[in-house]
């Protein structure tokens, strides 16, 4: 689906009216965001294909993450498509790894009965990168294709990866 079917199909469930109006832009606009872009000087630049632009530029997927932290969502993106050797049994024991290092964690921070701000972070960052890994498994399972598993990216400055 484009960007403006996906927008024009939003509009269906409020009006672009009020769309304008709380967003201080004019009607015709928003409008013009739900048409396909042509050369004959139809349609506008939409919000979702600025921030496609946004993210393609920084290749950053923290704005997707955080609209679907917003939605009450979380972004899994598709396995990548490189050429790995890892194979299934390798990537079912990565899953059973990384799951063993999230209740480590779980522990580690409960053992005095409470769990801070700080641990409740780091255990989230665990979660969410065995939710991403996971999910790519499965995709692989359903397309029959185990070369795609790629090893879960190394936590980034600030978290840490329990062994």
């Amino acid at each position: 689906m484009e960007s403006h079917e996906v927008l024009r199909r939003a509009f269906q469930k409020t009006s672009p009216k009020a769309v304008a109006s709380e967003l201080g832009i004019s009607l015709s606009l928003v409008y013009k965001w739900a048409e396909k872009q042509s050369d004959d000087g139809s349609g506008s630049r939409n919000p979702l294909d600025r921030l496609m632009k946004v993210i393609e530029l920084s290749g950053d997927p923290g704005i997707i993450e955080w609209l679907c932290q917003q939605n009450g969502g979380y972004f899994v993106p598709n396995p990548n498509r490189r050429h790995s050797t890892k194979g299934i049994l390798p990537a079912t024991h990565e899953i059973i790894g990384q799951f063993s290092d999230l209740l480590s964690r779980i522990s580690d921070a409960a053992a005095d009965h409470s769990i801070s701000q700080t641990e409740a972070k780091e255990i989230r960052e665990v979660w969410d990168r065995l939710k991403s890994y996971t999910e790519s498994f499965v995709r692989c399972c359903e397309q029959g294709d185990f070369d795609q598993m790629q090893k879960i990216p190394v936590p980034t400055q600030g978290t840490a990866r329990l062994k």
